[in-house]
């Protein structure tokens, strides 16, 4: 049975879930709103091995319903950023994870605030506290942020320094950051290309499976 706040996501962020068998193309103003960092995402989609919906703006989803009929499979994504309206975006695709039980690592990180000294440019991004490890001297070996897209889902994303990378910091960091999603009542989600395999290792590790489920979108540059 899906975790009820993973249905209460999935329900606001992309304007409807479930649906029956296919691709559903659901209308949707979030679409035309700034997302959590203040950007248009003016495409969004997630695909269960029950069904697949794409969320788009309103005035663009009669327009995608015929694309979608047009260009099947993998020839619709690289056709949606001109169809939403924004040529100059690009898209992405790849596993769509949730977790309700991340993996019982040791913390690893402290919560500071994104402006901090030091921290690379992605994690200024984010709006509220970032997760961090530094070394002895204060330098950055790695960070995670959460990105709250509603009430109910939050995503996380991570990354590492080069010369920190290997030493189970991010696998760490995710587990962290996904307790502290659940004891705010959300469910943590891990989204990343079907080609980076070090990120679906850090996935796996940290506590989040891969069911099966997908993801793809527009988004800016």
């Amino acid at each position: 049975m899906l975790d009820r706040r993973l249905f209460l996501h999935l329900a606001t962020w992309l304007g409807q879930w479930p649906a029956g068998p296919g691709l559903h193309v659901v209308r949707s103003h979030r679409r035309a709103r700034p997302a959590w960092d203040g950007r248009l995402r003016p495409a969004v989609a997630v695909a269960s091995p029950e069904c697949a919906l794409l969320s788009v703006p309103p005035d663009r989803a009669a327009a995608i319903r015929d694309l979608v009929r047009e260009r099947p499979g993998e020839t619709l994504l690289p056709a949606l950023p001109t169809a939403v309206g924004a040529p100059e975006f690009t898209t992405h695709a790849g596993l769509f994870r949730w977790s309700t039980a991340p993996a019982p690592l040791p913390d690893v990180g402290e919560w500071v605030a994104p402006t901090t000294p030091g921290l690379p440019p992605w994690l200024r991004l984010f709006d509220r506290e970032v997760l961090v490890v530094r070394d002895a001297d204060g330098a950055y070996q790695a960070g995670a942020g959460i990105k709250r897209h509603d009430a109910y889902g939050h995503e996380l994303a991570v990354g590492a320094a080069r010369a920190a990378r290997g030493r189970g910091l991010a696998r760490r960091l995710v587990a962290q950051a996904a307790r502290r999603v659940l004891d705010e009542g959300a469910v943590p989600t891990y989204l990343h290309d079907h080609g980076n395999h070090a990120s679906a290792r850090v996935a796996e590790a940290a506590g989040f499976p891969d069911r099966g489920w997908t993801s793809y979108g527009v988004f800016p540059r």
